[in-house]
């Protein structure tokens, strides 16, 4: 023994080895509560993700049903001047040019209302043809255009918020005419 060690140290009982033992009927029973403990949560998981699940699918359902009333809101405004403009065409002296105005005011009140919500319409007179936008109908020769540019909107493309809805059925230039070849 060294000089160092004191006598309280040497016998002086660690602290595990001060705890007893647990009876193996204590530890089997505090082993079957805690796995109860588990089961009772996992039960409790489950039920929480399926009134998730059957949250998010009533929700899903509203949003779909309900989406469009915005949309709705803003052409109401369009369909009041289109009825205005209807019950003006049949008065007795109806002015044509009025009505044409009153038409054309009406179809870009639409176009903003429609452009509000993200539509986006194609309009690529004077562009190269992109076959991811534009739908191609024939091709024509003219001068005035380099070979593969539209030179005809056939019928207007629309986008929503970038995603192509409908392309623009167009007409391609195939470049300046060609002479004819002359035959004896």
């Amino acid at each position: 023994m060294s000089g160092t060690d004191s006598p309280e140290t040497i016998n002086t009982p660690t602290p595990a080895a001060a705890e007893p033992a647990p009876a193996p009927v204590d530890a089997l029973a505090a082993a079957k509560k805690e796995a109860a403990d588990h089961y009772d949560r996992y039960l409790r998981s489950v039920a929480d993700l399926e009134n998730f699940r059957r949250r998010t699918v009533r929700e899903k359902d509203e949003l779909r049903q309900y989406a469009a009333g915005r949309v709705l809101e803003d052409l109401l405004p369009v369909l009041d001047n289109l009825a205005l403009g209807l019950a003006a065409t049949k008065q007795p002296a109806a002015d044509l040019k009025a009505l044409a105005g009153g038409v054309d005011l009406v179809l870009a009140q639409l176009k903003a209302a429609l452009a509000n919500h993200g539509l986006k319409e194609i309009d690529p007179v004077g562009q190269p043809f992109d076959a991811n936008l534009h739908e191609a109908l024939s091709a024509q020769p003219c001068a005035d255009l380099a070979e593969g540019s539209v030179m005809t909107v056939v019928r207007t493309g629309y986008s929503l918020n970038g995603r192509l809805l409908r392309p623009a059925a167009v007409v391609v230039s195939s470049g300046s005419a060609k002479p004819a070849d002359a035959k004896p």
